[in-house]
């Protein structure tokens, strides 16, 4: 048998990264699938792409096929794999035991089949492949993580038509949106991702999750901020003010002489979860546009009295040096 390089099939250098290994699969597929590709060697080609990605994505096949390229030459007739090759990377099975899962060449099977000059277990004929896992992004309203919704979303997916062109094609899904999600958790749609080949399973489809903008609420993990405007009094004062929730006004208590830019926590009403973000309300005093003749002379009369208190304290102060 001779040796595969599948690095040179895969068109990458050998110090290609998973990305990059799994970049070149998705557009040499994409080119030689047989379904739809018009190359002369199309079925061939989509064998040797699908033998070369089940070896170079997985890290210990990968590790073990370069240990074995540094000693053997690609393309040398006549391959045989070294005598300790069997007991270094075969003995422990699991991920080696690669033998009767598609239609791989003699080469793959000598390497990570059932053993050397054993029969060939793998099945002739076009090889069966589950398809890819797919990730999108999604925005979904503050509501729905509080109370959990069902949502239609339409994903532009990227399909090959007849003529091996590709081309965009909307669908639309309906997503269950769990009660507390949080911004960039994710959703598993399983089988809603890249389509499996030769009646192998679809993919699983990811949708990682963000949030619409609100003009009332900041989002910060579980955590929920919202900033409410209070006039001078109500800050002096203090009062029961409402502010809007997610869930509806409720009733807030300010303490007297409260400063603008003061936060107040409500714990345990941010985003439900098994542990419950907390609500912050953020205060801002805000001076009316305009003053009538009353309430000018009621600031001045204010104005006048702290300045007289002010006054005071610093005549204490003096006669306290002084004595």
């Amino acid at each position: 048998m001779n040796y595969k390089d599948y690095y040179k099939i895969m068109a990458v250098d050998k110090t290609a990264t998973q990305d990059e290994i799994k970049t070149s699969y998705r557009k040499l597929a994409r080119k030689f699938h047989p379904d739809v590709s018009k190359e002369k060697d199309a079925e061939t080609r989509f064998k040797d792409i699908n033998e070369a990605y089940e070896v170079l994505r997985d890290k210990e096949k990968r590790a073990a096929y370069d240990q074995l390229g540094s000693n053997w030459k690609a393309g040398q007739s006549g391959f045989t794999p070294p005598p300790s090759w069997q007991d270094q990377y075969q003995q422990g099975g699991g991920n080696f035991n690669a033998g009767g899962q598609g239609d791989f060449s003699d080469f793959f099977e000598s390497l990570f089949g059932g053993g050397f000059g054993g029969p060939q277990q793998a099945t002739r004929g076009r090889r069966s492949m589950q398809g890819q896992d797919s990730n999108a992004k999604i925005l979904i309203d503050l509501q729905d993580a509080y109370s959990g919704a069902t949502r239609n979303f339409t994903l532009q997916d990227q399909v090959i038509d007849q003529q091996g062109r590709t081309q965009t094609k909307d669908r639309t899904l309906k997503v269950s949106i769990p009660k507390g999600i949080k911004p960039g958790q994710k959703i598993r749609l399983k089988k809603q991702g890249q389509a499996g080949v030769g009646g192998a399973p679809n993919g699983d489809l990811y949708l990682e999750v963000g949030f619409n903008p609100d003009p009332l609420y900041v989002i910060d993990g579980a955590d929920i901020t919202t900033e409410l405007s209070i006039s001078p009094w109500q800050a002096a004062l203090g009062e029961k003010v409402k502010v809007p929730t997610p869930t509806g006004h409720i009733d807030l208590s300010l303490p007297k002489l409260i400063s603008s830019g003061s936060k107040m926590r409500l714990k345990g009403r941010g985003l439900p979860s098994k542990v419950a973000g907390d609500f912050f309300v953020k205060l801002k005093i805000v001076f009316p546009k305009s003053l009538s003749a009353e309430e000018e002379a009621l600031y001045q009369s204010m104005k006048a009295l702290a300045t007289s208190e002010n006054d005071n304290t610093s005549d204490d102060t003096k006669q306290k040096v002084n004595a």
